[in-house]
């Protein structure tokens, strides 16, 4: 394929930039910039409070509403230990490409943008979004399409092309990130009467967490997600300083990933009941709760243009998958939203993660099949 070997290029290019998620992104930004200008595409590059850190979103053809928008994320996750080659430098052998982002999901907007000008002489609206901080809470996203829906423009499908293998994805749950901290009053622990356990108070949360996800198996035993119902997710719990000293303070790290609102406004009215009861039964006590993203889920409907017009192209049947995107978030600006992107979610947020040759090319079979087709 011509565009196969452009695309490589570029994607390492763009695995040199580390653009962690506690980091910036703002030189991948303005070098994608750069060359969609060129490109002829018009380009809004849109800060965050900081500064070091952007959305992008580039577009071409007519002016206005409709058409369509292929949306992605530069930010990726810490390398981590175990790599057996430098995480930042694209590594090709085997037929696969290895690099941090290579998979999740620089491949896939590596091949977006080589491939946009050919979207746009299809003669309708083609847009691309890059999105900053999408693996703490999708905020970059949440942001611009927050923006767009201010000032437009207001495109009419999404795709979202993290890696599905090629598969096209109509939906997923949500994901709710939280910490929940816990404020006492430290004191020897041979008088634990004199002080206020934050360890204990943080220890009965996680506990009626725990019960709040059974209730959520039962209220729905049956669905179309891989687990049905909506699930609770305590990943850490920090407390005190020593064994002999009441703990005065305490945080559980949660997540929720709701099926639907209705369920995630059930636990919080549940999680509201439980920590009034505790204030007013331990006087002194503090207790809240920091919200680190609500990221709507990608509701499955009847009608989905998006869907529709990339089975036509890729085949199969549609399916759901476990993790969040921001699919979600576009599908609530209005357009009709799917997921499809090359590589397997499995090899994301590993070490050595790659991407197979075979699913960069098989991405940019699709995206010159849309550009043919609408």
């Amino acid at each position: 394929m011509s565009a196969l070997e452009p695309t490589i290029a570029l994607l390492a290019e763009m695995i040199a930039h580390p653009t962690v998620s506690d980091s910036g992104n703002r030189e991948l930004v303005d070098v994608l910039a750069m060359r969609l200008r060129a490109e002829g595409a018009r380009v809004r590059i849109l800060p965050d409070a900081s500064g070091t850190k952007a959305n992008l979103l580039a577009s071409l053809g007519p002016e206005g509403d409709g058409g369509l928008l292929l949306s992605g994320h530069l930010d990726v996750v810490p390398p981590g230990a175990g790599w057996t080659s430098d995480p930042f430098r694209l590594r090709r052998t085997g037929g696969r490409l290895y690099g941090r982002g290579t998979c999740d999901m620089k491949g896939f907007v590596a091949a977006s943008v080589i491939l946009l000008p050919q979207l746009a002489a299809r003669g309708g609206p083609v847009h691309l979004a890059l999105t900053h901080d999408e693996e703490v809470g999708c905020l970059g996203a949440q942001a611009l399409s927050a923006q767009m829906a201010r000032e437009g423009p207001r495109p009419a499908m999404a795709i979202i092309g993290e890696p599905t293998r090629m598969r096209v994805i109509e939906g997923h749950k949500g994901c709710f990130e939280y910490t929940t901290r816990f404020t006492g009053r430290d004191g020897h622990g041979s008088a634990p009467d004199r002080g206020i356990n934050a360890a204990q108070a943080a220890a009965r949360f996680a506990v009626r967490l725990d019960a709040l996800a059974s209730e959520l198996r039962e209220m729905r035993p049956q669905g179309v997600f891989d687990p049905p119902w909506s699930t609770i997710s305590v990943g850490r719990v920090e407390a005190g300083v020593a064994r002999n000293v009441i703990a005065g303070q305490a945080a559980v790290e949660w997540e929720m990933r709701p099926v639907s609102e209705a369920e995630a406004r059930h636990v919080k009215h549940a999680l509201g009941a439980h920590v009034e009861a505790e204030v007013a039964a331990h006087p002194g006590l503090g207790i809240e709760t920091e919200c680190f993203g609500e990221v709507a889920g990608l509701e499955p409907r009847r009608r989905n243009a998006a869907r529709d017009l990339l089975l036509g192209v890729v085949g199969g049947a549609p399916g759901l998958v476990p993790f969040g995107t921001e699919a979600g978030i576009w599908q609530g600006l209005g357009l009709d939203a799917v997921l499809c992107g090359p590589g397997d979610i499995a090899q994301a947020h590993r070490p050595d993660e790659y991407l197979e040759e075979s699913q960069l090319a098989a991405c940019l079979d699709m995206l010159e099949a849309l550009a043919a087709r609408t």
